[in-house]
């Protein structure tokens, strides 16, 4: 994140998310239009489809960072419900909003239910998580559940840990997009660093301006 621990402290969820949406900048550029990508013309990381949806009508080569940034915010942090996640767990919640960027909320949220489900099996009286990627209380209350069974840090480590697997192999799945793997591997599993759980575990009772 662009944050430091200690900045993050006193940041709340708009400083926490800013962070995020500044990551994915980073990995994303500027205006790129990729004849073989399948997200089209794209500018921030942000498709013209997308754009357009948000009633943008300019060039893409002329779209803000702010602009892109709002979209950011409402469509991969505010609408799938990942704002209690990243209010529980700033790191956890930085890999679900980035993955979710490349590869869309609904398989992420996917990734996020699924790697729960994976870890609370042993769990007595667990009940799995319908794997439908829908984030609500349900989902929340399993995560909530692995920290007061693991611990703050190992339950956010070991979730990271099981979506960087499930996004590994979904690219290496790809096999029609394969001039893509190496950036994908490289930019996009193992992205957040396991150390991001150590440095700072949540802003649940600071919810900042």
């Amino acid at each position: 994140m662009a944050l430091s621990p200690n900045s993050k402290k006193g940041a709340g969820i708009a400083g926490i998310a800013a962070a995020i949406i500044a990551a994915v900048f980073t990995v994303e550029g500027g205006y790129v239009n990729d004849p073989s990508d399948p997200g089209g013309e794209t500018n921030h990381g942000i498709t013209k489809q997308v754009a357009e949806q948000h009633g943008y009508t300019a060039p893409m080569k002329d779209m803000s960072a702010q602009f892109a940034a709002s979209i950011y915010y409402d469509d991969y942090i505010q609408k799938p419900g990942y704002v209690p996640l990243i209010q529980e767990s700033p790191a956890l919640g930085e890999k679900v909003v980035n993955a979710a960027v490349n590869v869309g909320v609904p398989r992420s949220s996917r990734w996020l239910q699924t790697g729960l489900n994976a870890l609370l099996g042993s769990s007595p009286d667990f009940r799995p998580l319908t794997v439908d990627g829908h984030v609500g209380g349900s989902t929340i209350a399993a995560y909530q559940r692995l920290e007061t069974i693991r611990g703050k840090i190992p339950a956010c480590e070991l979730m990271i840990k099981t979506i960087d697997s499930q996004q590994g192999s979904y690219y290496m799945s790809l096999t029609n997009l394969r001039k893509y793997t190496v950036g994908w591997m490289t930019n996009r599993v193992g992205n957040v660093p396991l150390s991001e759980c150590k440095s700072f575990t949540g802003i649940k009772n600071d919810p900042g301006t």
